[in-house]
């Protein structure tokens, strides 16, 4: 996209970002979002505010806040006052942009419905549970249709004296609906899911001060497989088939995981036919991005776009994290070594997605070995072996397998075996000729 399709995107993000981002680095960020990483507008706006502004949400407020019941919002509101009781309260420690950070999240509700919300600036806010509460200068946002509450660093919370509030009723459904593994998503709850367990293996962890026993693995039926933890001890063994009723999904960096809680029943039945190939489970890129994620996808597409930090890499000689001028983000300064690396773009026609492809499958793909990469990095610069990389695979079509994750960026693929597609041309030729022809 050119900056004049670009100019009211850009003029949204000035005015929410102020003077924190001069124009031109602005600019450079959109290209970078849209352009380079191949985001959509909407997670480019997001990535930009989140990275300048600090959240989601604008940093100002035009006019006064407006006063909404829970059943009323929207999900899009920047400014919306909200009296409430706290019906769940929990504050926690997360980890945001390498240093952590203390916020308060849980569930509030009024007479007409409940949402999720969370303080990120709380400083010495204390909520008790059962008590109500005016959260001023909110902002909203939705996620899996679910509107989410969020109090910035412009919101404030003061209790709501002399106010009562009695809450509906909690409906809890019991009704299980059946899902194939190949079209679950994060957010889902009650799903019945039948497969059979491909692997098993129990740890002990330590959650909230207690030493608890978690069960996971793998379960596939004939359209995909999934990773499942359960907390209770369902006496699963691997190899056989189980119909598991009210699952829950949960996503762990985009990828779905099935979740068995303390309302899950376990049963045993008969081996189910067609039994996915869990070595290999094949999908679109718009099939990927409906999903979020999965394990040891397959995806065939073309290479479009080879992204900055491929070719010749080093590596921390410890934690083998890639380092910059020397500096390893965990250990320091640190003596490098030498690997080889792809990040390139793919696109299979239905979408295009990241994809992290290992020294191995580089070599593979491009003639290059790490020798002779060392060699002409010694002779023109280590920027030289992946513009020689580059030349040899853009536009080829390659069929790579490995986990894909979801971020602020989009899908990614971190591949682990990759292999050059072999392509008739003249036949994808003659088919597009014949489809162009069908459609005049």
């Amino acid at each position: 996209m050119d900056r004049n399709e670009l100019t009211p995107t850009f003029e949204e993000l000035k005015r929410v970002l102020g003077d924190s981002i001069t124009d031109e680095q602005l600019w450079i960020e959109l290209d970078k979002y849209l352009n380079e990483y191949h985001t959509a507008i909407e997670t480019a706006k997001r990535g930009i505010i989140r990275k300048y502004g600090g959240s989601d949400t604008p940093t100002f407020v035009t006019g006064n806040s407006i006063v909404k019941k829970i059943s009323e919002l929207t999900g899009s509101e920047a400014s919306v006052d909200i009296t409430a009781k706290a019906v769940f309260v929990d504050r926690k420690d997360i980890t945001v942009k390498g240093q952590m950070k203390t916020i308060i999240s849980g569930i509030i509700g009024d007479e007409t419905g409940t949402a999720s919300f969370t303080v990120w600036e709380p400083g010495s806010v204390e909520l008790a549970k059962g008590s109500v509460y005016n959260f001023r200068n909110c902002y909203c946002k939705t996620w899996n249709d679910k509107v989410q509450i969020n109090i910035g660093s412009r919101g404030r919370i003061e209790p709501a004296e002399g106010v009562s509030m009695d809450l509906p009723d909690r409906q809890i459904s019991v009704v299980s609906q059946e899902c194939k593994i190949g079209s679950i998503k994060d957010g889902m709850g009650n799903v019945t899911v039948t497969g059979k367990i491909v692997s098993v293996e129990s740890r002990d962890i330590v959650a909230r001060g207690e030493q608890k026993t978690v069960f996971s693995g793998i379960i596939a039926d004939d359209t995909g497989k999934v990773q499942f933890s359960a907390w209770s001890d369902f006496s699963l063994k691997e190899g056989e088939t189980v119909c598991i009723k009210n699952a829950y999904i949960r996503s762990w960096k985009g990828i779905p995981q099935l979740n068995m809680g303390d309302r899950c029943e376990i049963s045993r039945v008969d081996e189910i036919a067609g039994i996915i190939d869990t070595s290999c489970n094949r999908k679109t890129v718009e099939e990927i991005s409906k999903i979020g994620g999965g394990l040891d996808i397959t995806l065939e597409g073309f290479i479009v776009d080879v992204r900055q930090g491929s070719g010749m890499i080093r590596r921390c000689p410890q934690c083998n994290r890639s380092i910059l001028n020397g500096v390893c983000t965990a250990h320091g300064e640190v003596t490098g070594v030498a690997d080889l690396r792809l990040k390139v773009i793919l696109d299979d026609g239905t979408g295009s997605i990241g994809a992290i492809i290992n020294r191995a499958d580089t070599e593979k793909l491009t003639g290059v070995t790490l020798q002779a990469a060392e060699g002409l990095a010694s002779i023109k610069g280590e920027g030289a072996v992946g513009r020689e990389m580059a030349s040899k695979i853009m536009m080829k079509k390659i069929e790579v397998t490995g986990n894909v994750m979801s971020d602020d960026y989009g899908p990614s693929i971190i591949v682990k075996s990759a292999k050059k597609s072999d392509t008739d041309v003249i036949a994808e030729a003659e088919a597009l000729l014949k489809e162009v022809e069908a459609s005049i």
